[in-house]
């Protein structure tokens, strides 16, 4: 916020000074900073209920979709947070979409490249995460086959359907 509020009350007992403070802003960064309290309150249970969690969902959504590298994962971390705490209707998963595309074509490339084993890029691995978490959550919620349907495109549906 912009504002902040001290209440000193003096005993009376000394007339010199007794306080003195200096306020200045920190300098951690749009981004940074927005994520930090974004991230903690969507760790306070009490305060869930009062955020606008469809528009957060469908503004970091965004984010993971335009930034790059920490930001990126740092967006889907709270991706993640906003899932496990939602209910049916809070997040629209079809704005998924791109991020899904993004992750099917890094498991279509780790298999044409299994003759060179190696590690999970950081990204591959979130991605990978948060679609294992929205999968078991809307399958908990009832809405698995609208989400898959969601998430493809009709021909990749017409592509498995022929195999």
């Amino acid at each position: 916020g912009d504002t902040l509020y001290y209440r000193f009350t003096s005993d009376m007992s000394n007339t010199e000074w007794g306080y003195k403070f200096t306020v200045t802003v920190g300098h951690l960064g749009r981004f940074q900073t927005g994520f930090e309290i974004l991230k903690q309150m969507l760790s306070e249970e009490r305060v869930i209920p009062h955020l606008p969690l469809a528009k957060i969902w469908e503004w970091q959504v965004g984010v993971a979709c335009r930034q790059t590298g920490h930001q990126r994962l740092k967006a889907i971390h709270l991706l993640l947070k906003i899932v496990q705490c939602s209910t049916q209707g809070d997040c629209d998963l079809t704005l998924l979409k791109p991020l899904w595309q993004l992750f099917t074509h890094m498991e279509n490339n780790l298999c044409q490249d299994m003759a060179k084993p190696g590690i999970l890029l950081p990204l591959h691995r979130a991605l990978a995460e948060l679609f294992f978490v929205t999968e078991n959550r809307v399958t908990e919620l009832g809405s698995l086959q609208e989400y898959l349907l969601a998430l493809n495109t009709e021909d990749h549906l017409h592509r498995c359907t022929a195999q």
